[in-house]
């Protein structure tokens, strides 16, 4: 069945472009967040998902954290960091915030999967994360097929969002072993609402 070959192909994926992440990058991400008076986090589509789900665990770190969009979102400021998930790096929604966070003085932290995009030369820390390789997007058929790469298995951006998740909730257990955090104390925070 193809369900099979496709959970492989994206474990696999997820797996490479995870353990590639620059551990450089990552310390330098890592940093900003924690010098941050208050962080914005911000993506569209299934990346906004991504971009909420981590909002979630750093507010289960008892950080400051907000959603671009959110009507109870307030005014950034140049005291705090905006961390833009966007695989092309190219959303024009995604490059008007970030160019409005810039003009406050707010520092940027891009998530992409190409680091040259228009949003990876505007961040002040840019993490790689890879998606589809530009091989992958060979137009041709035919010439996919002589060079043997075929079709991922994996539709649109299913590897980066994957990834950018897996990502950044190994970066929440960074961060916890970093405040001296255990699941008990996010578990405080959590939502006894539901």
């Amino acid at each position: 069945m193809v369900y099979y070959d496709a959970v492989n192909e994206i474990i696999s994926n997820v797996k490479k472009s995870t353990q590639e992440v620059n551990q450089d990058d990552l310390k330098e991400m890592i940093n900003t967040i924690k010098e941050a008076d208050s962080i914005f986090v911000m993506g569209l589509g299934r990346s906004g998902l991504v971009a909420k789900a981590f909002a979630m665990r750093l507010m289960h770190l008892g950080l400051n954290v907000y959603v671009v969009g959110e009507t109870i979102t307030p005014a950034i400021t140049e005291k705090d960091c905006l961390i833009a998930i966007s695989g092309s790096g190219e959303t024009s929604y995604i490059l008007s915030t970030t160019d409005t966070a810039i003009d406050i003085g707010s520092k940027i932290i891009a998530i992409t999967s190409y680091p040259e995009s228009s949003l990876g030369k505007k961040s002040d820390v840019v993490v790689e994360v890879k998606g589809r390789t530009k091989n992958e997007n060979e137009p041709s058929y035919i010439k996919r097929q002589i060079s043997g790469q075929h079709q991922t298995l994996s539709p649109l951006g299913t590897l980066f969002e994957i990834s950018a998740l897996v990502f950044l909730d190994s970066t929440i257990a960074q961060l916890m072993y970093e405040y001296g955090l255990t699941e008990k104390d996010l578990k405080a925070r959590h939502t006894v609402l539901e």
